[in-house]
């Protein structure tokens, strides 16, 4: 059952800054609104896996299991330090031109990218498997059906603000357009905090 707590508390969690959010605002700002939705996409499809995982109960052995756990999360960890590493790099990452922008980044890219970026979190598995239970009434007789509405509903919230926050870093990206010099710092300023998202999830506990 939808409940007006389930969607005000779905907001909060989607609205909070992370590596999803992160990969698309700066696809947003460097590349484009069609960037941005490619971007967005990816984020919200990547999330799929772990919602099929915590229904499926599969989530239980990847917490029971450290080796399970561990070996997606350094996975996860490396492909973030990957993330930082290419854009650091990237010369193209540079360039705004607005007449170009839009033509020359591969959409489908983008979009594989940020599904491993959420593919390879094995946080959100456990988070899933404790945070939509909570809201499927113990009296319910298709308890399946009401986890799939509630994922559905958490998977389409998460495009809009995903893209929204795209949006809002592609018009911002506008005024950067002829400034490369400011658009190099921002561009290695997101591989910092990708190469620091990776190190901490290396580094963190379940």
């Amino acid at each position: 059952m939808i409940t007006p707590e389930f969607l005000v508390t779905t907001l909060i969690i989607v609205l909070l800054p992370g590596t999803g959010v992160l990969y698309t605002v700066s696809n947003g700002l460097l590349h484009g609104r069609r960037a941005a939705f490619f971007a967005s996409a990816g984020c919200t499809a990547g999330i799929v896996p772990h919602l099929a995982a915590s229904a499926a109960g599969l989530s239980a052995i990847m917490h029971s299991s450290a080796v399970v756990f561990q070996a997606v999360k350094y996975a996860g960890a490396l492909y973030l330090l990957y993330l930082a590493w290419t854009m650091w790099r990237s010369e193209s990452g540079f360039s705004v031109d607005q007449k170009s922008k839009d033509s020359e980044v591969r959409g489908r890219a983008i979009a594989v990218r940020a599904v491993l970026i959420n593919l390879l979190n094995p946080k959100l598995t456990i988070f899933f498997f404790a945070f939509i239970p909570q809201f499927i009434p113990s009296e319910s007789v298709h308890p399946s059906m009401d986890m799939l509405s509630l994922s559905l509903v958490f998977m389409i919230l998460t495009f809009i603000v995903f893209f929204m926050y795209g949006i809002a870093a592609h018009a911002m990206g506008n005024f950067l357009s002829v400034k490369k010099r400011a658009v190099r710092i921002v561009t290695r300023s997101f591989s910092a905090v990708f190469a620091l998202m990776g190190l901490k999830l290396a580094l963190s506990d379940r």
